[in-house]
């Protein structure tokens, strides 16, 4: 569970998610103008689509090659986000859009609207050619199985077609019609292209036909060593009556219907669900009462159970209360959910608790045999790396201790950060002979020496550094092949989003969008107020980090 803006939690996910994630389920804000308590859903729509899109492109580079996004939207933008999506996805990769009833068609959101707007839709999309969903499978109903022969006298044995059949007349055996399970038989009547579409049709046909003569009405045949259904025989039975020439045979469940490992009957994906009564009745789902945009488990379940399977990461970058992660949790899924505003304590992480400790039985908790267990992390997205010191130069955070600098630079060059108790320069891998190394210290060229001297040959090691002195860039690579040199901050003053601490809803605020004038000019003024008291002095132990060399 992260709190903070989306935008910058997603750069924050790409460095150890990236091509990892199942499914994707997002239900932005639909930009309709609409006063929700909890969202701000009334942006330009140029801004809306430009943010957008940004999150989108980040949320590709998380899917797996085998995932999906689904993205649930109204026709507002409905349209425009089906060809933003062909634009970062390929159009070639578009599924379906599944349409949901949301509202019943008697309940108006208001009286003087002209049109009813009772459904919504989820554009889905797969990352790469080849991406399959789970489809449902084609239930095996046993209801038509439902007839069980008795037999009464040990009958007539006697050969057909080079098969042992034993006859019982009329009186000698009985049939009852019971419900229906996998003991039971299928009733079939031996006519039209029955008799010539199977090996049991065939024999009624070429050898039980015209034998009423002979073994009088009504008569049961036993051929042995016949069908698919494991009982080693089929029943068959002549004409009840003088005027009649049909037949009947009676068929067992197939063996591979019943068998475990059995490939199952599949259906294609229904696209129009009628979910009204769901999403009238999903307020207190979970015990979060967000109203409003708030999702019914049950849209949630046929999602995952579609394009996600257990163990699969499940990611939701507008987390809203929560319904994704708690029916992921529940649908035994790994899961991902980013929440901006408040309702991330006030209604996510109560509602996840209650998920772990099996005390929300509401939603799919009973259909998905949740029991309760589990658990989460809970994440802030950090303060800036970077801050200016007071004459605007570009400094590491003091807020930052040299572990945090460390584990920072460490994900962002793709490093595991894992500090050795043995090699000092080990403050994280990438492999068994490839480590980064993070000072603020200005090296010298005597240090770099050492260094590479204690690497060795066989090993490589990243150095992140304020400055080093004594030797240039080019002479360095040449000197000490098995070290690179990196200057902090300028390796990552153009990966992060540096100044932000607010993590502000206002769209002012947000990467990429760019300020009124007129509101910039008082922001300026504001700030110019505020920076003489609020903003820390330079760490003077580390001082300016650009020297001559940059």
């Amino acid at each position: 569970m992260i709190f903070g803006d989306n935008l910058l939690a997603l750069k924050a996910l790409e460095q150890e998610f990236s091509g990892k994630v199942k499914c994707v389920y997002i239900d932005p804000p639909y930009n309709t103008g609409a006063a929700f308590e909890h969202y701000d859903d009334a942006l330009e729509h140029s801004t809306w689509l430009g943010l957008m899109r940004d999150r989108l492109e980040m949320l590709r580079r998380l899917l797996s090659p085998q995932g999906f996004i689904c993205c649930h939207i109204d026709d507002s933008e409905g349209h425009y986000l089906k060809v933003l999506l062909d634009e970062v996805f390929g159009r070639a990769n578009y599924l379906v859009t599944l349409y949901v009833q949301v509202r019943y068609a008697e309940k108006t959101l208001k009286q003087d609207m002209n049109f009813h707007k009772q459904v919504e839709q989820i554009h889905v999309y797969r990352k790469e050619y080849g991406a399959e969903p789970n489809l449902p499978e084609k239930d095996l109903s046993f209801d038509k199985f439902c007839h069980y022969i008795t037999e009464k006298a040990p009958g007539t044995r006697i050969t057909l077609g080079g098969k042992a059949v034993t006859v019982f007349g009329a009186g000698q055996w009985g049939v009852k019609k019971k419900e229906g399970s996998a003991k039971g038989l299928k009733e079939i009547w031996a006519t039209g292209s029955i008799l010539d579409g199977n090996s049991s049709g065939r024999f009624f046909r070429d050898y039980l036909t015209g034998r009423a003569a002979t073994d009088g009405l009504g008569a049961l045949y036993k051929v042995e060593c016949i069908g698919d259904d494991g009982h080693g025989h089929r029943y068959f039975t002549g004409p009840a009556r003088a005027s009649a020439t049909k037949g009947k045979y009676f068929q067992g469940v197939p063996l591979g219907k019943l068998e475990p490992d059995a490939e199952a009957q599949t259906l294609p994906i229904e696209n129009f669900y009628d979910l009204a009564g769901s999403f009238g009745n999903c307020r207190h789902e979970g015990g979060a009462d967000f109203r409003s945009g708030k999702k019914p488990e049950a849209l949630l379940e046929i999602v995952l159970r579609h394009f996600s399977s257990p163990g699969d990461i499940v990611l939701d970058s507008f987390a809203g209360s929560g319904s994704t992660g708690a029916v992921a949790h529940k649908m035994g899924r790994r899961w991902i959910m980013v929440e901006l505003g408040e309702h991330c304590h006030t209604h996510i992480i109560p509602r996840m608790k209650l998920v772990i400790d099996g005390e929300d039985r509401t939603g799919v908790t009973e259909n998905a045999g949740w029991q309760g267990g589990g658990g989460f992390r809970y994440y802030k997205l950090a303060p800036s790396l970077i801050v200016n010191d007071r004459w605007g130069n570009p400094v590491i955070n003091p807020e930052y201790n040299a572990a945090q600098l460390a584990e920072a630079l460490a994900k962002l060059e793709g490093f595991s950060y894992a500090p050795s108790e043995v090699q000092w320069w080990q403050h994280g891998h990438s492999s068994e002979r490839d480590f980064i190394y993070v000072t603020t210290q200005n090296l010298s060229a005597d240090q770099l020496q050492a260094l590479s001297d204690e690497v060795g040959s066989d090993r490589s090691l990243l150095i992140c550094c304020a400055a080093f002195h004594g030797v240039t860039a080019a002479k360095a690579a040449e000197r000490w092949p098995n070290l690179t040199l990196k200057k902090i901050p300028k390796m990552v003053l153009a990966r992060c989003e540096w100044g932000h601490d607010d993590y502000s809803l206002n769209v002012a605020n947000l990467p990429m969008a760019k300020p009124d004038p007129v509101e910039a000019s008082a922001a300026a003024e504001a700030s110019q107020k505020t920076k003489s008291r609020k903003v820390p002095a330079a760490n003077l132990n580390q001082g300016g980090l650009f020297g001559e060399n940059e």
